[in-house]
């Protein structure tokens, strides 16, 4: 389950990846949604190299999803969304220098919308989902090395991570229609960047993170939250399903061409009405 957004200008150097696309700062409050907590483990299958998928179980550990903390924390999940979004092939030149540039451009242009130096962005947070790095997830060695942070002595690895945006509109992206021009422009917002590690899909973690960037939208003031999902990725859309969202647009054809990207479907959440 991934959506990004086209929040970067084009990368214009040689060895340029193969895109999934799916679809400082004023202090950062550190707040943790009540869901149970888990403990991550492999399965019984799960050895390095083997792709087999890490479980969440329900037991004394600790994922937390919030607000991120740190600048650490916030480099790790821009590493997260580099890894998730694109994809290189073994014999690509440079691959591991383009990875860190893009990581590199991600991590400023997010460091200027949350500290507000972007226009049209209002105000944005990055929630993020994190687990301790505990021995069972070792056999997920490259997600650990590229998604490590350090908080208060724990290593900890960010495997979840979205943007909420409070703004009028994300750039290359189709525009909400609600509220009208009417009402107050201030009170829409669009969930952006959207992923979770591919290790740890299917275990909820989507699930809580669009549930805490609704909570946070409540206390923002927001009316009408957005969110653009790839026309074929069908369970990024049951996501958004479970979570409320309702169809309202689709992306034109020529504008998905010219992109270079699948068609995308705007989503809309109305949130006076979401029981949340």
């Amino acid at each position: 389950m991934a959506t990004a957004s086209r929040l970067l200008p084009p990368w214009t150097r040689a060895a340029a990846p193969t895109c999934r696309c799916s679809t400082l700062l004023a202090a950062p409050r550190s707040c943790r949604l009540a869901i149970p907590t888990f403990r991550c483990r492999a399965t019984a299958a799960a050895t390095v190299g083997a792709g087999a998928p890490l479980l969440l179980e329900e037991r004394a550990g600790a994922v937390a999803v919030r607000e991120f903390v740190t600048l650490d924390e916030l480099r790790a999940a821009v590493s997260l969304r580099v890894r998730t979004f694109y994809e290189y092939s073994r014999d690509t030149v440079g691959a591991e220098d383009h990875r860190k540039g893009l990581a590199e451009r991600e991590y400023e242009a997010l460091e200027n919308r949350i500290s507000g130096n972007m226009i049209n962005f209002q105000r944005v947070a990055c929630i993020n989902g994190t687990v301790p790095l505990l021995p069972s997830l070792m056999s997920a060695e490259e997600l650990c090395s590229a998604c490590k942070f350090v908080e208060d002595g724990e290593e900890r690895i960010v495997v979840g991570s979205l943007d909420l945006n409070q703004c009028l509109w994300l750039p290359d992206e189709l525009t909400g229609k609600r509220p009208g021009v009417k009402e107050s422009s201030h009170t829409r917002a669009y969930l952006s960047n959207v992923c979770v590690a591919k290790e740890l899909q299917r275990n909820g973690l989507g699930y809580a993170l669009v549930g805490k960037s609704k909570k946070l939208a409540r206390e923002w003031g927001i009316t009408d939250l957005y969110v653009h999902v790839a026309i074929n990725n069908e369970g990024a859309q049951k996501l958004y399903t479970k979570s409320g969202f309702v169809y309202e647009s689709k992306e034109p054809a020529q504008q998905a061409r010219h992109l270079g990207r699948p068609r995308r479907l705007l989503l809309w959440l109305d949130m006076k009405n979401d029981p949340l």
